[in-house]
């Protein structure tokens, strides 16, 4: 599932074109303004990827075959497009709806993107491919400098593989449980120290001095949405985020609270059918 990072304006995308494969290093051109305009797509059962005008993204479904689920790197895509007013359609897939064009050319690999006749996907390439539509719309990749956003991004290294370990072991509150939960709460203590130990933050958001949201912010909220509600339901708040780490909890609350997120955030019941489910 994990993404491998990108830069944002020279991308080795994998497009399907003409029906041959090509590798393009393409720096994009801006297009015209469009308004954010959000809805579901018909579902598709082809062998060939549609090239009519639009953009659509498929994604994981959840319970409801026709809903969005609950991956966070489709919703970290969402966020981004939500974030640049992008036009576009959602699909959601399970097994049995997934276009055949899309498993037989990409391998069945969603998030991925389809615009107009080509189709990207990889969350982190999907992510910057929106971002570089409309320069003036984008949002920032990270801090002021290039150390800034290296530490801001190296700090969240291992988190969401400690997580998912944590959440998908069984039986709860045994041996093993008890050291995955250390381990995930030595992520954590990371990320407290890096929001609170020099004191220039002046914003809420993650990198530099918490002024600017950016694709860091993008990444992350949808990880610590699942932390949260994991946490919740599968191990009784074994570690309590607000008392025990609350810089990181006020962090939290900022973004929750930023439109892009609220407009994209799925039920809570959703994460924790999707855990349940990794956990059998």
């Amino acid at each position: 599932m994990l993404a491998r990072q990108s830069q944002l304006h020279c991308h080795r995308l994998i497009i399907r074109h003409n029906n041959q494969f090509s590798i393009v290093y393409n720096k994009l051109f801006a297009t015209t303004t469009k308004k954010l305009n959000f809805k579901m797509a018909e579902a598709e059962d082809t062998t060939t990827m549609p090239t009519d005008k639009g953009m659509t993204l498929y994604l994981k479904s959840g319970q409801n075959p026709s809903a969005i689920g609950d991956c966070p790197f489709a919703h970290y895509v969402r966020i981004v497009l939500h974030e640049t007013h992008t036009t576009h359609t959602v699909q959601p897939c399970n097994k049995e709806t997934k276009p055949k064009w899309l498993i037989e050319n990409y391998n069945g690999s969603m998030p991925a993107l389809r615009h107009d006749d080509r189709c990207i996907v990889e969350s982190d390439v999907i992510v910057s491919y929106v971002n570089s539509l409309e320069e003036d719309k984008s949002v920032k990749d990270g801090g002021n400098n290039e150390k800034e956003t290296r530490e801001a991004k190296e700090v969240l290294n291992g988190f969401f593989p400690a997580l998912a370990k944590y959440l998908k072991h069984t039986p709860d509150g045994d041996d093993t449980d008890e050291e995955l939960k250390q381990n995930l709460g030595h992520v954590l203590t990371k990320f407290e120290s890096y929001l609170t130990n020099d004191g220039t933050k002046k914003g809420s958001y993650w990198v530099g001095d918490g002024t600017t949201w950016t694709l860091v912010d993008c990444s992350l909220i949808p990880k610590l949405y699942h932390m949260k509600v994991g946490l919740q339901h599968f191990k009784k708040n074994a570690i309590d985020l607000e008392k025990d780490y609350p810089a990181l909890w006020k962090y939290m609350c900022a973004a929750f609270d930023r439109e892009s997120v609220k407009e994209t955030l799925y039920p809570e019941d959703l994460v924790v059918w999707g855990w349940s489910n990794a956990r059998l």
